[in-house]
């Protein structure tokens, strides 16, 4: 990434492409971006919440998918290929009821089938609150 510039545009063009996803649904916001990385966030409170009262952990997982896959697409000429989900693996390490919870997705291995990315989840006070670990294959577009 060349600088403030390009890592602002490239967060600009990947949260208004949320509009009208899943992601616009449960507020993930992409809010950093770096050569081998992405960061999302991900309100918490009772839209995403379990009977409980706290984080539903598919919420979790849409948060970890969606930033490990935002992450791949970056890697790719998107006019002739897209990254999809094969597996993704979360452990959920402690609850959250409200707050704003943040994923980073790390770069491990981007080959030319497949992409693995691990995924670091916390809340506010930096606490881990998941980590998860997503394949994604690579398929070329249809013509």
């Amino acid at each position: 990434m060349a600088g403030s510039v390009d890592r602002e545009r490239v967060l600009e063009r990947l949260n208004a492409g949320c509009r009208g996803t899943l992601m616009e649904t449960l507020g993930i916001r992409y809010v950093d971006v770096g050569d081998n990385f992405l960061v999302a966030t991900l309100p918490v409170g009772p839209a995403v919440h379990q009977p409980a009262g706290i984080l539903h952990g598919g919420a979790s997982a849409a948060l970890a998918e969606s930033v490990a896959s935002a992450a791949s697409a970056l890697r790719l000429d998107l006019d002739r290929q897209m990254p999809v989900g094969l597996e993704l693996s979360i452990n959920h390490l402690k609850s959250v009821r409200n707050g704003l919870i943040t994923a980073r997705a790390e770069l491990v291995h981007a080959g030319r089938s497949t992409h693995l990315w691990d995924i670091r989840i916390h809340d506010e006070n930096e606490r881990q609150v998941a980590l998860a670990r997503l394949s994604l294959m690579i398929l070329d577009r249809q013509r």
